[in-house]
C-alpha cells in the first residue's frame, strides 16, 4: 500500500512539500516521509469513500509542516547559520600571571584592615557573618570596609593604568 502510495503521488507530494518548506530539499523529504507514514498509520484515511486520496496527503502535508514551523518559531534563541561558532578564546597563562601580581600589587597598598576584609570576603569565600566572626567585628562594620575596600582598591588599580 505504502509503496502504491509513493508511486502515485510521492513526486506531487515532494513538489507540494517543498513549496511548503521554501525550497528546503532536506525538509521536504522528511515532511513527506512523515505525510506518508501518517498514512500508513491510519489506513481508513485512503478510504476512496473518504474523499481523493491526494487531497488527504496534501492536507496532512500542509499540517506537519505548519506544527513544524510552530516548533521552530517557539525555540528561543535558535540560530541557523551554515558558519561554526567562534571557538573559546585562549587562555594565556601568562596574561593570568600578570593580573594576578598586578591585583596582589593592588591589595599590597591598601591598608591592612581593608586588606584583611577584602581577604576574608572574595578569596576565602566567607559571609558577612563568617567574616565579622573571624575578624572580631560587626557585621556592618564587616560591610562597609567591603565598600570602602572596594572603592580604594578601584583607586589604586586606577593609579596603577589598569582599566575595565
Amino acid at each position: 500500500m505504502l509503496r502504491a502510495l509513493h508511486d502515485e503521488h510521492g513526486d506531487a507530494l515532494l513538489a507540494h512539500a517543498l513549496r511548503l518548506t521554501g525550497g528546503d530539499r532536506q525538509r521536504a523529504e522528511d515532511l513527506v516521509q512523515e505525510t506518508l507514514l501518517r498514512a500508513w498509520r491510519h489506513p481508513e484515511a485512503m478510504d476512496p469513500a473518504r474523499g481523493p486520496i491526494r487531497a488527504w496527503l496534501f492536507t496532512t502535508a500542509r499540517h506537519l509542516a505548519i506544527d513544524a514551523w510552530r516548533r521552530r518559531s517557539v525555540r528561543v534563541g535558535e540560530i541557523v547559520t551554515d558558519d561554526l561558532p567562534e571557538p573559546p578564546p585562549h587562555v594565556d597563562e601568562t596574561d593570568r600571571a600578570v593580573e594576578a601580581w598586578t591585583i596582589a600589587e593592588a591589595l599590597g597598598r591598601l591598608s591592612p584592615t581593608h586588606r584583611e576584609v577584602l581577604f576574608e570576603c572574595f578569596y576565602q569565600g566567607r559571609s558577612v557573618v563568617e567574616a565579622a566572626n573571624r575578624l572580631g567585628v560587626p557585621p556592618g562594620t564587616v560591610k562597609s570596609r567591603t565598600h570602602y575596600a572596594l572603592r580604594s582598591l578601584r583607586l589604586v588599580l586606577e593609579e596603577m593604568g589598569v582599566t575595565r
